[in-house]
């Protein structure tokens, strides 16, 4: 059963064609102020959700928290959802050599690549679906290292009751201020453990703000390699590259999650799961904030990345605008 019924979502975003509004996305979204307390918000803010991989970023803090010590770049990949491009595969590989392991230790389930020029490339060159191209490979080969570094089983690293995970959920209910009421099953085998929206943008908020400590590490390593977080060519590196001490990371079923230096934090997540209207959402939030008129902030960028366009006989009819 769902946090949220769906028929209790507000329209958050309207699909339009021709002129004519030919269907809705429903959701809900949180703005905190640079205080931390909520400035507006849209629908259900305060229930739990499963918020996919914007997970990630808290979960790297526990590994760090329990020892694994990697050089930014490959940090900023076991925060990731990546492409599938070369440089994140090197980076697994990187990862897992650190801790005298290979790819065979991975127990993500095989896939190809997100990004579509990976993917095209891996099966020309006659390659299959393997657990090294699926996007939570960095992920798994850090809690992997994690558990090398501290002669914990390898074998059994997924399992809610391994000592890493039990670290995980400690950390994230310690950044979220929430208990961790669920404890599901993501896309990658892994743990995906549940929290409100609010604190889903209180934990960014806190690994945003951080001045020092394996919090500062975390984010600085999301600043300085937002393509390994994500791809070269997806719209949360153009996001993280156009708001200078962004941080943030996106989800699947459509959740995304940023903060700022300055304390301010957004998070969204609509009901459908549409990863399209995803980035439209949030550039509209950040609008609405102030952040476009924020001294150093490339807002024309920003504002790109919500921009969704529909095509009728291959040019442009319509959009997806958010309508909160």
């Amino acid at each position: 059963m769902s946090a949220v019924a769906s028929a209790s979502a507000p329209v958050v975003a309207e699909i339009v064609r021709s002129g004519f509004v030919e269907g809705h996305h429903y959701g809900s979204l949180v703005a905190l102020d640079a205080a931390g307390e909520v400035a507006w918000s849209v629908g259900e803010v305060a229930t739990p959700i499963l918020p996919r991989s914007c997970n990630k970023p808290l979960q790297a803090l526990a590994m760090v928290r329990l020892g694994l010590d990697l050089p930014p770049d490959l940090l900023a990949l076991t925060c990731a959802s990546h492409s599938g491009e070369p440089f994140h595969i090197e980076g697994v590989r990187r990862i897992l050599a650190c801790a005298g392991l290979d790819e065979s230790a991975l127990q993500t389930p095989p896939d190809f690549p997100l990004d579509d020029d990976a993917r095209e490339a891996v099966i020309r060159a006659g390659g299959s679906k393997s657990p090294i191209l699926m996007n939570c490979s960095g992920k798994h080969a850090s809690m992997l290292a994690t558990c090398a570094i501290n002669g914990w089983d390898t074998k059994t690293y997924r399992d809610p009751g391994h000592p890493l995970q039990q670290a995980a959920v400690h950390t994230f209910a310690e950044l979220t201020g929430e208990d961790v009421t669920t404890v599901a099953v993501d896309g990658c085998g892994a743990p995906l453990l549940s929290a409100s929206l609010t604190g889903l943008a209180r934990a960014f908020r806190a690994l945003a703000i951080a001045e020092s400590g394996d919090e500062r590490r975390v984010a600085d390593a999301i600043r300085t390699h937002p393509a390994y977080v994500s791809g070269s060519t997806r719209d949360e590196l153009v996001l993280l590259t156009a708001i200078p001490g962004a941080i943030g990371k996106a989800g699947a079923e459509s959740c995304y999650a940023v903060g700022l230096p300055d304390g301010r934090a957004f998070a969204l997540k609509t009901d459908d799961g549409a990863p399209r209207v995803r980035p439209v959402l949030m550039a509209e939030m950040l609008a609405r904030s102030g952040v476009l008129e924020d001294a150093g902030v490339d807002a024309d960028a920003v504002r790109r990345t919500g921009q969704v366009t529909l095509l009728g006989g291959g040019l442009p009819v319509g959009e997806i605008r958010a309508s909160f």
